[in-house]
């Protein structure tokens, strides 16, 4: 079991970051732990981004570019790949075909118009309320910041739950759709849930902060799960694309709930 968690750990650097992480087994034992793993690695993402915001904001930058730096690192340790899921899947489920010509429209390289939109205002909003955080503070923005990264990741292991099928029998989809048991995924969740209240206390924001967290977190993950049904209707399951697009939906609902507080 423990080297299975060490596969799960080194499975859910290599796969959802860029960090030096060799995947030492692609298989959907070293799938189920990794997608179990997947929200400490939002956290260590959520920390960096927080980290260079926090820094920037600091240094005397000012909010906008605090919140700029913070979108930015995110993107950077994926390479974009989320961002990218996201466009695609926006593309595939903007052109109204039925599910094959839709999933080969999400196949191809480029990005259609419906990508490029959903791209601009998503990367909007992201920066927008991470400006609205960064300009209470340094800790709130922070705090922000790591409860959307860990409640991004969070997503994609609800989104690997037992009874979500793949839409395409290859590619990482195919890989970790329906590893993960459906206690496992509850047990992750309320963890991690609890993990985002409490970066809301910790800002010394007294039960409000803790509240306001827990339901950014809440509410992200609704919104993710809104999007990865309609995504299993239309296309029969899930893609890499769906599960980037799933992550990036939950990123900006919880920035976007915890700016509004």
């Amino acid at each position: 079991m423990n080297s299975l968690n060490g596969h799960g750990l080194r499975f859910a650097f290599g796969t959802l970051t860029v960090l030096p992480v060799r995947v030492t087994r692609w298989d959907r034992d070293a799938a189920r732990a990794g997608m179990l793993c997947a929200p400490l690695a939002g956290l260590v993402v959520g920390l960096l981004a927080a980290g260079l915001g926090s820094l920037a904001l600091l240094l005397g930058s000012g909010p906008l570019l605090a919140a700029v730096a913070s979108a930015a690192v995110p993107a950077a340790l994926t390479r974009g790949l989320h961002l990218d899921g996201l466009a695609d899947t926006a593309d595939g489920l903007g052109s109204g075909k039925p599910a094959e010509d839709a999933l080969r429209i999400m196949k191809q390289s480029d990005i259609g118009p419906f990508g490029v939109i959903t791209l601009l205002f998503v990367l909007l909003a992201q920066v927008a309320a991470g400006y609205e955080l960064y300009g209470r503070g340094w800790a709130e923005g922070a705090a922000g910041t790591v409860v959307a990264a860990v409640a991004a990741r969070l997503a994609l292991t609800l989104a690997s739950r037992r009874g979500v099928p793949a839409a395409r029998p290859e590619g990482l989809g195919a890989v970790v759709a329906g590893t993960v048991p459906v206690p496992g995924a509850v047990s992750v969740a309320v963890v991690a849930v609890a993990a985002c209240a409490a970066a809301g206390g910790a800002q010394w924001a007294g039960a409000g902060g803790v509240v306001h967290h827990a339901l950014a977190a809440l509410l992200a993950l609704g919104a993710s799960e809104a999007l990865l049904r309609h995504c299993v209707r239309r296309f029969g399951g899930v893609t890499g694309d769906v599960f980037g697009a799933v992550e990036e939906t939950a990123a900006t609902a919880a920035l976007v709930v915890l700016a509004l507080g």
